[in-house]
């Protein structure tokens, strides 16, 4: 029984950590694209806009991001449950 729990436990941490590397890649992808027409970083609103458009479009589909940590597709309900997931964030993004 502990055995499969951890188990468990460490396939959610994978997938949680995987996540978070994959969403911090994108705002520092978007940070380097901040800049306006004249080369100068971007400040305010017109950052916290550009980032928001930025990381929505560099994040791509949920359907795309559903990978486990070693690259395969997710399937079953590892996938429904990222799905839902992913989605709720997206949305909850663009709000």
């Amino acid at each position: 029984m502990h055995k499969t729990l951890r188990i468990a436990l460490l396939a959610a941490c994978a997938l949680f950590a995987g996540q978070v590397f994959a969403a911090g890649a994108a705002t520092a992808a978007c940070e380097a694209k901040a800049v306006d027409k004249n080369g100068k970083p971007l400040a305010g609103a017109a950052k916290t806009s550009f980032m928001k458009k930025c990381e929505s479009e560099a994040g791509g589909s949920c359907e795309a991001k559903a990978i486990d940590k070693n690259g395969k597709p997710l399937a079953g309900a590892a996938k429904t449950s990222f799905m839902k997931k992913c989605e709720a964030d997206a949305a909850a993004a663009k709000k």
